[in-house]
Protein backbone atom coordinates (compact mmCIF):
# COMPACT_ATOMS: atom_id res chain seq x y z
CA UNK A 1 0.00 0.00 0.00
CA UNK A 2 2.60 2.45 -0.85
CA UNK A 3 0.52 4.86 -3.03
CA UNK A 4 -1.62 7.32 -1.14
CA UNK A 5 -4.52 9.64 -2.21
CA UNK A 6 -3.70 13.38 -0.50
CA UNK A 7 -5.56 16.66 -1.12
CA UNK A 8 -6.00 19.41 1.23
CA UNK A 9 -8.70 22.12 2.14
CA UNK A 10 -8.53 25.29 4.11
CA UNK A 11 -11.20 25.51 6.76
CA UNK A 12 -11.94 28.90 9.09
CA UNK A 13 -11.40 26.98 12.20
CA UNK A 14 -8.56 26.43 14.63
CA UNK A 15 -7.37 22.82 14.47
CA UNK A 16 -8.67 22.64 17.77
CA UNK A 17 -12.51 23.10 16.51
CA UNK A 18 -11.61 20.87 13.72
CA UNK A 19 -10.20 18.15 15.60
CA UNK A 20 -13.15 18.00 17.70
CA UNK A 21 -15.25 17.42 14.75
CA UNK A 22 -13.04 14.83 13.03
CA UNK A 23 -13.21 12.99 16.76
CA UNK A 24 -16.88 13.21 16.72
CA UNK A 25 -17.68 10.07 14.65
CA UNK A 26 -20.99 9.72 15.75
CA UNK A 27 -21.69 12.84 13.39
CA UNK A 28 -19.71 11.33 10.39
CA UNK A 29 -23.35 9.87 9.40
CA UNK A 30 -24.82 13.41 8.83
CA UNK A 31 -21.36 14.83 6.72
CA UNK A 32 -19.46 12.36 5.42
CA UNK A 33 -21.02 10.93 2.66
CA UNK A 34 -20.32 7.02 2.52
CA UNK A 35 -20.45 6.58 5.88
CA UNK A 36 -23.55 5.32 7.38
CA UNK A 37 -22.24 4.71 10.91
CA UNK A 38 -19.36 4.95 13.09
CA UNK A 39 -19.34 3.37 16.51
CA UNK A 40 -16.57 4.25 19.16
CA UNK A 41 -15.06 0.81 20.62
CA UNK A 42 -12.38 1.95 22.82
CA UNK A 43 -11.08 5.04 24.15
CA UNK A 44 -7.34 6.12 24.58
CA UNK A 45 -5.33 8.04 27.24
CA UNK A 46 -6.38 11.33 25.78
CA UNK A 47 -9.90 10.50 25.73
CA UNK A 48 -10.28 10.55 22.19
CA UNK A 49 -11.35 7.65 20.23
CA UNK A 50 -8.88 4.36 19.76
CA UNK A 51 -11.04 1.58 18.08
CA UNK A 52 -13.94 2.95 16.09
CA UNK A 53 -16.61 0.62 13.82
CA UNK A 54 -17.56 1.81 10.33
CA UNK A 55 -20.41 0.88 8.01
CA UNK A 56 -19.88 2.13 4.79
CA UNK A 57 -21.93 2.38 1.68
CA UNK A 58 -20.24 3.79 -1.58
CA UNK A 59 -22.07 1.93 -4.13
CA UNK A 60 -19.79 -0.71 -5.53
CA UNK A 61 -18.22 -0.95 -1.93
CA UNK A 62 -20.37 -1.72 0.97
CA UNK A 63 -18.51 -3.03 4.16
CA UNK A 64 -18.49 -2.72 8.13
CA UNK A 65 -14.68 -3.01 9.21
CA UNK A 66 -12.72 -1.15 12.30
CA UNK A 67 -9.80 1.54 12.22
CA UNK A 68 -7.41 2.17 14.93
CA UNK A 69 -6.59 5.78 14.90
CA UNK A 70 -3.35 7.33 16.90
CA UNK A 71 -3.68 11.24 17.73
CA UNK A 72 -0.97 14.05 17.83
CA UNK A 73 -2.78 16.50 19.59
CA UNK A 74 -4.86 18.80 17.54
CA UNK A 75 -2.24 18.75 15.03
CA UNK A 76 -2.42 15.55 13.36
CA UNK A 77 -4.51 11.43 13.14
CA UNK A 78 -3.56 8.95 11.73
CA UNK A 79 -5.37 5.17 11.39
CA UNK A 80 -5.40 1.88 9.89
CA UNK A 81 -7.00 -1.08 9.95
CA UNK A 82 -7.79 -3.06 12.96
CA UNK A 83 -10.18 -5.26 11.74
CA UNK A 84 -10.70 -5.86 7.73
CA UNK A 85 -13.91 -6.16 6.38
CA UNK A 86 -15.35 -8.75 3.71
CA UNK A 87 -14.29 -5.95 1.23
CA UNK A 88 -11.84 -3.91 2.62
CA UNK A 89 -8.45 -5.74 3.02
CA UNK A 90 -6.43 -2.60 4.03
CA UNK A 91 -6.77 0.99 5.18
CA UNK A 92 -4.59 3.69 6.27
CA UNK A 93 -5.18 7.53 6.41
CA UNK A 94 -4.45 10.63 8.17
CA UNK A 95 -5.52 14.27 8.74
CA UNK A 96 -2.65 16.95 9.08
CA UNK A 97 -4.13 20.17 10.27
CA UNK A 98 -1.47 23.28 10.02
CA UNK A 99 -3.13 26.22 12.21
CA UNK A 100 -2.96 29.76 11.05
CA UNK A 101 -4.68 32.48 12.25
CA UNK A 102 -8.52 32.32 11.59
CA UNK A 103 -7.98 29.31 9.09
CA UNK A 104 -6.27 25.88 9.30
CA UNK A 105 -4.94 23.74 6.39
CA UNK A 106 -6.17 20.55 6.40
CA UNK A 107 -4.84 17.58 4.30
CA UNK A 108 -6.17 14.07 4.21
CA UNK A 109 -4.13 10.91 3.05
CA UNK A 110 -5.68 7.98 2.28
CA UNK A 111 -4.67 4.26 0.73
CA UNK A 112 -7.43 1.48 0.56
CA UNK A 113 -7.03 -2.05 -0.64
CA UNK A 114 -9.67 -3.80 -1.08
CA UNK A 115 -9.78 -8.20 -1.34
CA UNK A 116 -11.19 -7.94 -5.20
CA UNK A 117 -8.79 -6.89 -7.86
CA UNK A 118 -9.11 -3.45 -9.53
CA UNK A 119 -6.95 -1.11 -12.02
CA UNK A 120 -5.00 1.33 -9.89
CA UNK A 121 -6.09 3.67 -11.84
CA UNK A 122 -9.72 3.40 -10.55
CA UNK A 123 -8.51 2.75 -6.83
CA UNK A 124 -6.64 6.14 -6.99
CA UNK A 125 -10.10 7.75 -8.39
CA UNK A 126 -12.20 6.00 -6.25
CA UNK A 127 -10.22 6.93 -3.56
CA UNK A 128 -9.50 11.28 -4.44
CA UNK A 129 -13.70 11.26 -4.67
CA UNK A 130 -13.51 9.65 -1.04
CA UNK A 131 -10.93 12.29 -0.13
CA UNK A 132 -12.44 15.41 -1.40
CA UNK A 133 -15.95 14.42 -0.44
CA UNK A 134 -14.36 14.11 3.22
CA UNK A 135 -12.78 17.40 3.01
CA UNK A 136 -15.53 19.37 1.42
CA UNK A 137 -18.04 17.47 3.89
CA UNK A 138 -15.85 18.50 6.77
CA UNK A 139 -15.16 22.27 5.93
CA UNK A 140 -19.71 22.53 5.57
CA UNK A 141 -19.67 20.66 8.78
CA UNK A 142 -17.07 22.73 10.44
CA UNK A 143 -17.68 26.17 9.62
CA UNK A 144 -21.76 25.70 10.33
CA UNK A 145 -21.48 25.14 13.71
Amino acid sequence: MADRTTSSITIGADPATIADVIADFAGYPEWAGQVKSAEVLSVGDDGRPATVRFVLDAGVISDEYTLAYRWRGDEAVDWDIAEPGKMVSALTGAYRLAGAPGRTEVTYELAVDLKVPMIGMIKRKAEKVIVDTALKGLKKRVEGR
